[in-house]
């Protein structure tokens, strides 16, 4: 892997185990963009960026280049080297999982290039909130209206302004009302509670990172509506827990058509997939999930 800055760009060559694309489909985040093919505009970290990957680079040894416009070498080290998870050997996780179970060979190999995304937890707790019974495309569409109307502006070098995730003081002054103004609907209530809860202290990225994950799911679950999946979900996404295995319907089918083949309940389907696979469940997940849901298993 070469990284190199040009002009006031920072370029990376050969990052192994990387697809933009699969990264961010894969239903882990919602405040991006696709802008054009393997290119995008993300707010992450208080921060945009837009980025671009370029496969099969003409100059000889180049495999694919990625490119993250209007960034600094300082930027990258302190922001988005974390963002991505780009230290971590991906092939020593995708070999991990295909050794436990073969079967999964075909979902490692369909989407080589899934990272699994170290976000902010505050944007991820509200915004898997937010993804209760919603499509990635309505759940993105509320993301973007929240941080459009709580956020703060970034004005781009072209004028146009993008707007960051709301901090939780910011939020905390919004009622529920102007909540579902949002299109958030009886997410609301949920949202106001988690809010209120991590403003007051009461729930702390720090306190949460230093449990257990038990503890750490049922401390989130004192949050209004939210159960074990929204829970999971967070600790995976937006706390580094990566042993644990959120399961939704999709996953549910997934699994049950890989596993059980009947109807299973989730509880059961989780605990055997954190048994089976340990810290690797999450990114087993994640592999399992977009290959089953692009090509319908258990539909």
């Amino acid at each position: 892997m070469n990284i190199y800055s040009r002009d006031n760009d920072l370029i990376i060559e050969n990052i192994p185990d990387f697809d933009i694309e699969d990264v961010l489909e894969c239903g882990q985040c919602f405040h991006f963009t696709k802008l054009e093919e393997k290119e995008y505009e993300i707010l992450a970290c208080g921060k945009y960026l837009r980025v671009k990957q370029e496969n099969d680079a003409l100059q000889e040894n180049i495999e694919n280049r990625v490119i993250l416009y209007d960034t600094s070498p300082k930027d990258y080290e302190n922001i988005w080297k974390n963002y991505f998870d780009i230290e971590r050997d991906y092939k020593k996780v995708k070999d991990k999982i295909v050794s436990i179970d073969g079967r999964l060979t075909s979902a490692v190999s369909a989407k080589p290039g899934i990272r699994i995304l170290k976000q902010e937890f505050f944007e991820t707790l509200i915004s898997f909130i937010i993804s209760q019974n919603k499509q990635i495309p309505h759940i993105k569409q509320i993301v973007h209206t929240i941080s459009e109307r709580y956020g703060e502006c970034i004005e781009l070098s072209c004028g146009r302004c993008v707007y960051t995730f709301p901090k939780v003081d910011k939020l905390y002054q919004v009622s529920e009302d102007e909540l579902r103004e949002c299109k958030v609907g009886f997410r609301a209530p949920y949202i106001k509670d988690a809010v209120e809860k991590v403003y007051n202290g009461e729930i702390t990225e720090d306190s949460l990172k230093s449990m257990t994950v038990q503890e750490a799911r049922e401390k989130l679950m004192t949050i209004k509506g939210v159960g074990e999946k929204v829970a999971n979900c967070v600790l995976l996404f937006g706390l580094g827990f990566s042993d644990v295995f959120p399961v939704d319907v999709w996953m549910k089918r997934i699994m049950e058509y890989m596993y059980f083949e009947e109807d299973t309940k989730k509880e059961i389907i989780e605990k055997f997939a954190m048994e089976k696979f340990g810290e690797y469940a999450g990114f087993a997940q994640q592999y399992l999930f977009f290959y089953g849901r692009e090509n319908g298993l258990g539909k």
